[in-house]
């Protein structure tokens, strides 16, 4: 930990700041002297920093709460964080659609827009859904694309950490895409690109069934699942952004590749075709042998591929979303089956965000980038007066 001394005065000045408006962020309109009681700052330092964040825009002059007791003599000045002195967005680039959440700067969602496309659809198509749908909700909601902060995009595939998608086999044209750089060539500011299992368990970590928990594997259950998994409340990404590619342990020496596991003809299914694969389930349901064999295969699989990640890294709790996640009969096996491979079972839920969880954690992606670029620091002393 770095020492301040005289001639770190910008260092100072930006500690103290982050300091300051952190704590403007936390409370309702305080007045000055109760910055000066929440930072243990000097008084000119709080009002000194107040002012330049207002400068900036960040921050304005509140009226006086009007349901505090009435003292004689003018009324303490108080002061607020603009959330809306910007906007961000998460998007989610998927094989059946693409969705958009627009958020104020505390996250507090705004707007949404989706839109579907087809599975076979080439990359430039895609990404022109994408444009569409931000454009429609940013022109339904009266907000100006500068206005944009930063933008948290998740989407399928190995993503790198400039944003190219090293390896992503479930859309046409998707490996080898520079896609942060498309983004933020179009958007103009900050664009965070992440791999949608990785952005989901974020959103359920946030403000879904994981938010009590820092230990966390999220599963993308599908036909080849993904997964994405927290470790001390931290995003576990991986050397090169590829951990939790559970999907990929069949070429370990396993015959039957994910989509003929759940095959019922010999023939294998379509990786993307979701209504196939429910229709096993349902046929398993109503007692037809080749599909139940086919779901107790599928089941096995998935267990196997779970339980390699639970025994590794030991979570508190395992959270099982993505479009296979509401099949009847898929959850209650994955309990008893994980009880019996692992030495310290997990609790084993289903998620509470459903289809949005991917968008969702895209949209926190990009709060996080902005909490970063507010209250980044190149020390972390504490600050002094």
């Amino acid at each position: 930990m770095g020492r301040l001394t005289g001639g770190d005065p910008s260092l100072l000045r930006r500690i103290n700041s982050a300091v300051v408006l952190h704590a403007l962020r936390a409370a309702a309109s305080p007045t000055l002297s109760e910055l000066v009681k929440a930072t243990g700052l000097s008084r000119p330092t709080v009002e000194g920093v107040v002012e330049g964040l207002i400068a900036t825009g960040l921050v304005t002059e509140a009226s006086a709460d009007e349901g505090a007791a009435r003292r004689q003599g003018r009324p303490a000045r108080r002061f607020r964080f603009r959330v809306e002195a910007g906007h961000l967005l998460g998007i989610e680039i998927g094989p059946h659609r693409v969705a958009v959440l627009l958020a104020d700067l505390s996250g507090r969602i705004l707007g949404a827009e989706s839109a579907e496309v087809s599975e076979s659809a080439p990359a430039e198509q895609r990404l022109a859904r994408v444009d569409g749908a931000v454009t429609a909700l940013l022109e339904r909601t009266g907000v100006a694309c500068g206005s944009l902060r930063a933008v948290g995009v998740a989407t399928p595939g190995i993503v790198e950490a400039d944003g190219t998608v090293r390896l992503g086999t479930a859309l046409p044209g998707w490996t080898g895409l520079p896609l942060g750089e498309r983004l933020r060539s179009a958007f103009h500011c900050p664009v965070l690109v992440e791999n949608d299992a990785n952005a989901a368990a974020v959103a359920e970590h946030w403000k879904g069934a994981a938010t009590g928990s820092d230990d966390v594997v999220f599963v993308l259950a599908g036909l080849s699942p993904g997964a994405g998994s927290l470790i001390g409340g931290r995003l576990h990404r991986g050397f090169g952004g590829a951990a939790g590619e559970i999907g990929a342990l069949h070429l370990l020496g396993r015959e039957a590749t994910p989509e003929e596991v759940l095959s019922t003809t010999g023939e294998p299914l379509h990786p993307l075709d979701e209504a196939q694969v429910a229709r096993v389930f349902t046929r398993a349901g109503a007692g037809d042998e080749q599909a139940e064999a086919a779901v107790r295969r599928y089941l096995r699989r998935l267990v196997h591929d779970v339980a390699a990640l639970v025994l590794a890294l030991d979570p508190e709790l395992v959270v099982v979303g993505g479009w296979a996640a509401g099949l009847r009969g898929l959850l209650d096996p994955l309990r008893t089956e994980l009880a019996r491979y692992c030495l310290r079972p997990p609790r084993v839920v289903q998620s509470l965000l459903g289809d949005s969880a991917v968008a969702t954690g895209a949209l926190r992606l990009a709060l996080d980038h902005l909490e970063e670029e507010l209250f980044a620091v190149e020390s972390t002393p504490t600050a002094r007066r």
